[in-house]
């Protein structure tokens, strides 16, 4: 069953009020690359790509 008019426009709301929204290019075949990897380990594209920038960052200021 589809979404309701009213759900994707609450849906909407809270994500604009809640996340903030990034693109990133990749080569081409990359994305499918990376996402099957993120099945793998993650279960979600955007989960993972949180927890590789989150690390590296941890990473990052651990250097210094």
């Amino acid at each position: 069953m589809p979404a309701s008019d009213a759900k994707i426009k609450a849906n909407a709301k809270y994500n604009k009020n809640h996340y903030d929204s990034m693109l990133i290019r990749v080569p081409k075949g990359k994305r499918e690359i990376i996402s099957e990897h993120a099945k793998d380990y993650d279960g979600s594209l955007n989960k993972f790509l949180n927890r590789a920038v989150d690390e590296t960052m941890e990473r990052d200021k651990n250097k210094g």
